[in-house]
């Protein structure tokens, strides 16, 4: 087992890959009274296409590996959820666009519980009537969320922004897509992706890293394994698909989500793209920006505006969302400013508080286990080490936000989705 240290952030953690390709990393943190465990997998909603056991391209309806998430708790000698939350523990789960991750923390049970984890992850079992079951049960939440405006708008800007990619594709499905799922597609992507080398286990809390590593060898298959492989479609334009697309609901005031459709990262540097635009978005879109509190003046925002930074394999975007009576003029706005911005540079004093305060927040975040064992798993998906963060912040200078700016934040690559009121 290899000993990680991080003496900056005065972090430690353990370190082992088992032959069957399964990566463990133990954050030890004896001052902790409550232990976390998660326990991860390559796949979410935008691996619709992959390649079966026999070599040929399987292509799947969208939100399998939401549907995967649900029916996965389901054990031939009952519900695990019930099982472990009756062992002392508060077990979940949850399916992005390129994870599903399943969890548990408690005081008390660790050992047990952790057995129970890998063991209803790994070994399925479905029924038809408990599929066909479920499929009610994840209509009326898709139903919900299409109901929702704000969901709706993120996923209206989505399906404008990209052509190909299948993270256009909201992450449950719909209730159409769903209604093509049967026990056969649960088995053959969970023997596609859940494989120990196609994931990873991350604990923390008051716990043996020695420990950890023994109940993985004894729950999961010896047998190595691999990384299945995943098929996002065709190459994606620089431009978006479309710049704006409006639909009304019931809503008092119009809502909206401003997208600009960035470039994928290279292969290992993903967490600095990630760092830089989330330090474009505080300079565009935080209340210490001076185009919100211009905006804010004006009445054309409130409260609720905010962005953010999004990524996954072959895609990446920054989004700001909110409320505003003209959200074509928050738009117009927005590009102004950015176009001014990349032309006559981001003020030192601005960019260098920003960045103190993104960096004073990613050091508290350190104090969540769960935050820290979703960002480290996350970060080992896209082959980097999260912890070097401030290595990383340390190397970045203004020219990279304003090169960013440059080349994003540009009308052919923007997109606008509106949800007004119905009168």
């Amino acid at each position: 087992m290899d000993k990680l240290e991080y003496t900056t952030l005065g972090q430690t953690v353990h370190h082992c890959l088992l032959p069957n390709g399964l990566n463990i990393y133990v954050d030890v943190r004896p001052e902790f009274g409550k232990q976390f465990a998660f326990f991860a997998t390559r796949y979410g909603g935008m691996d619709l296409r992959f390649r079966g056991e026999d070599g040929e391209w399987l292509d799947t309806p969208a939100g399998v590996a939401h549907f995967l998430e649900h029916k996965t708790f389901d054990t031939e000698d009952g519900n695990a959820l019930q099982r472990m939350a009756a062992n002392g523990v508060d077990p979940n789960a949850f399916t992005s666009s390129s994870m599903t991750g399943y969890y548990f923390d408690g005081v008390q049970g660790f050992e047990e519980n952790l057995r129970t984890l890998l063991s209803f992850v790994s070994v399925p079992w479905f029924t038809p009537e408990s599929v066909d079951k479920e499929q009610g049960i994840i209509g009326q939440e898709i139903r919900m969320c299409e109901d929702d405006p704000n969901d709706e708008a993120y996923y209206r800007l989505l399906e404008a922004m990209y052509v190909n990619h299948p993270v256009r594709n909201r992450v449950a499905g719909t209730v159409e897509s769903i209604s093509h799922i049967t026990a056969d597609t649960l088995y053959q992507c969970h023997r596609a992706f859940y494989r120990p080398g196609n994931m990873v286990l991350c604990a923390a809390g008051n716990i043996d890293p020695q420990q950890v590593v023994d109940i993985a060898r004894e729950v999961l298959a010896s047998e190595p394994s691999s990384a299945a492989l995943t098929d996002h479609g065709q190459m994606e334009p620089n431009q978006v698909e479309e710049r704006l697309t409006r639909r009304t609901m019931p809503v008092s005031m119009p809502l909206f989500a401003l997208g600009f459709k960035g470039t994928p990262a290279a292969k290992g540097a993903g967490l600095r793209q990630r760092l830089v635009a989330e330090l474009v978005c505080d300079v565009l879109f935080s209340p210490s920006a001076p185009l919100y509190n211009r905006l804010y003046e004006q009445g054309l925002l409130n409260s609720s505006f905010g962005g953010f930074y999004s990524d996954g394999p072959g895609c990446a975007f920054i989004v700001a969302d909110g409320e505003s009576r003209d959200p074509e003029r928050v738009r117009d706005e927005v590009l102004k400013e950015a176009g001014r911005l990349a032309a006559e540079g981001i003020g030192q004093e601005l960019w260098d508080r920003l960045k103190r305060a993104a960096y004073g927040a990613m050091v508290r975040r350190l104090n969540s286990m769960e935050d820290t064992c979703v960002e480290l798993a996350e970060a080992y998906f896209d082959g980097e080490d999260y912890l070097s963060f401030p290595q990383v912040f340390q190397s970045i200078e203004r020219p990279d936000g304003e090169g960013l700016l440059r080349s994003w934040c540009v009308e052919e690559r923007a997109a606008l989705s509106i949800i007004a009121p119905e009168n």
